[in-house]
């Protein structure tokens, strides 16, 4: 679903096409548009890089808030967006305008010059562009896809370099061997740039630290001293999201500049905000169709985040009944595996329009070898009036970041 203006999408659309479908992991198509530009990846603030598979726009929302909290003006780069398009540019604040979106995009598209390019790196490029002609005293810059090859990878002398827990994803891209992706991550490292990393699987570990030694980097891993620093309740909700926090105040703890205080950083993990992460959604046209039933939204699509999920619903207790849609591509049985015991029924749906969606027949097959009922729906309303006829407690629309922002855009509840 999209809620972007007319104009927008318009502009977005010349560069679709520009490139053929299958990604070819290179930077040397945007190097090349950056350098018509006026390489504006050289006039940016500091700049925190952040790579990783799982919790990254989490921990970007937590480094945002500690930021902001210490009186600083933030921008910030995430993908992908949940509704519209301008979610992923953040300027000192405050989501990019459609106006000066155009212009940014229309000043991109005539340095092209028949260049080829991805839409990802050509949006990249209006970031970047953005960002180094709006004054901030941080940028908080996400990488898309793996690290070492991903368009935001042109940075080459960040404040810091962030690197969140890594898993399996995108296996089509970077494969099943774990130790590769975790080099992939590690490749925003720069040489003698410091470098923080979360709890990780001893393999990726090894990586991670090897990459650091290499390129003379200093690297501070994840403590429990430094999850003991943060508030036992942080912003959002469930364990994974205090290691999140504590993952981003351990950053800020290590930023040399700007300077955050400890006040910032307890102030921001209890303030952060971030859609489609075990959201509790507001009353709306989605929400009263669960018929008294509390609607959580969760876009986590992958095992690891499943597991993080399905700790906090058992924590929650009472009864859960989901409503899953996910990508073709995606591991399902792996997803569906950790919510055993920790949801009654799962109702199955399409994903959002325009996806490569998993049939719903299909999905439905892979959640019966781990839960005990399930169903499969046309639409996103039918499962939902379905989930609500067992009357629950609570109903978790989950499965995809694109079924999330089809349901903030049916629910009214816009990302801001």
């Amino acid at each position: 679903m999209s809620a972007d203006s007319a104009a927008v999408e318009a502009a977005l659309k010349r560069f679709e096409g520009l490139y053929p479908e299958t990604i070819e992991l290179s930077l040397g198509r945007i190097e090349s548009l950056l350098e018509a530009l006026g390489r504006p990846q050289d006039k940016l603030p500091p700049t925190i890089h952040v790579a990783g598979t799982n919790g990254k726009g989490s921990t970007c929302a937590y480094l945002r808030a500690m930021a902001e909290a210490e009186g600083l003006s933030v921008h910030v780069y995430t993908s992908p967006h949940l509704v519209r398009f301008n979610e992923r540019i953040r300027l000192a604040g405050k989501l990019v305008e459609d106006d000066a979106l155009i212009d940014w995009l229309d000043r991109v598209y005539a340095a092209l010059d028949g260049r080829e390019i991805t839409r990802f790196e050509a949006t990249t490029a209006t970031a970047l562009l953005a960002f180094s002609e709006v004054p901030a005293d941080l940028l908080i810059l996400e990488v898309g896809l793996g690290g070492r090859y991903d368009a935001t990878n042109v940075i080459q002398d960040p404040a810091l370099s962030v690197i969140t827990p890594v898993d399996f994803d995108h296996k089509q891209f970077l494969g099943s061997d774990l130790a590769f992706i975790a080099g992939e991550k590690a490749g925003i490292i720069k040489a003698d740039r410091p470098v923080v990393s979360a709890v990780q699987a001893r393999v990726c570990g090894d990586v991670i630290k090897a990459q650091a030694e290499d390129l003379n980097a200093p690297l501070t891993p994840l403590s429990i001293e430094d999850i003991e620093k943060v508030p036992e309740q942080v912003a959002l909700p469930g364990t994974h999201q205090r290691y999140n926090a504590a993952l981003a105040g351990l950053a800020m703890r290590t930023l040399q500049s700007p300077k955050i205080s400890e006040a910032a950083i307890w102030k921001g993990a209890q303030s952060a905000v971030w859609p489609a992460r075990m959201q509790k959604l507001d009353d709306g046209p989605i929400t009263r169709l669960g018929e008294g039933a509390d609607v959580w939204l969760d876009g986590g699509h992958n095992p690891h985040a499943a597991t993080a999920i399905a700790e906090l619903l058992r924590e929650m207790g009472g009864t859960t009944v989901m409503v899953a849609g996910m990508l073709a591509s995606k591991d399902h049985g792996g997803f569906f595996h950790p919510f055993k015991g920790a949801v009654s029924a799962v109702h199955t749906i399409p994903n959002a329009p325009g996806h490569a969606s998993a049939d719903p027949v299909q999905l439905a097959e892979t959640a019966k070898l781990y839960l005990p009922e399930t169903s499969v729906h046309e639409s996103l309303e039918a499962a939902m009036r379905g989930a609500a006829a067992t009357q629950p407690d609570r109903i978790l629309i989950c499965g995809s970041l694109y079924l999330a922002g089809e349901v903030l855009e049916k629910n009214e509840q816009l990302p801001d």
